[in-house]
């Protein structure tokens, strides 16, 4: 077994810690699946190591933005990152994505779990009250994860993106502080009991 990276968020299936520079080969290897990058909606070019630390740099020192690794509790594999990105701080809302780089932790719960903690620190831990997300509807899979998660559809862009010879909608979803309750921070983020 692994040792046990720096973890943040502990939940049943996975756990969230940061960004790790040792891992830029792991997080180049997952850019470079275009298979995934099609639900991603990027264009399937090669990512290089540098491309793939240029965006490390920049995450790591946003102001805006809060990447996590995702691990496996089971062995503390990485097995892919989340973020919640244009995090507004006045008006108490962000976007949220998801990547599941290890293709055998898909479908399996492992990205749902993570979702939910991902909502959990932006509405215990950060104070939002508005996460965002958008998903293709050539993904059920993923909107299947978003559902289950908390998130709504909220509209939709019509045939906005291109695959497979056709025109797909690109659905928006969001999840409200107020229709989410936190499975995991709310006990972290109390106060202490009178001793």
């Amino acid at each position: 077994m692994a040792d046990q990276p720096t973890i943040n968020i502990l939940g049943d299936l996975v756990a969230l810690g940061p960004l790790d520079r040792n891992l830029l080969p792991t997080y180049q290897r997952w850019m470079n699946q275009f298979d995934m990058l099609r639900m991603l909606g990027m264009p399937p070019q090669p990512m290089t190591l540098e491309a793939e630390t240029a965006w490390f740099e920049s995450a790591t020192v946003s102001n805006t933005e809060t990447t996590f690794t995702i691990y496996a509790r089971n062995n503390w594999q990485p097995i892919g990152t989340l973020d919640l990105r244009a995090i507004d701080y006045r008006n108490r809302s962000a976007e949220f994505g998801i990547t599941i780089g290890e293709a055998e932790y898909r479908g399996k719960g492992y990205g749902t779990e993570a979702t939910r903690l991902t909502l959990d620190y932006a509405f215990t831990a950060l104070g939002l009250h508005n996460v965002m997300l958008a998903v293709f509807a050539y993904n059920p899979g993923a909107i299947r994860t978003y559902e289950k998660a908390g998130f709504r559809e909220i509209g939709r862009r019509r045939e906005a993106i291109w695959l497979a010879g056709r025109l797909w909608d690109i659905i928006y979803m969001d999840c409200l502080a107020t229709d989410f309750e936190s499975p995991v921070l709310s006990k972290v983020f109390a106060p202490d009991e009178p001793r």
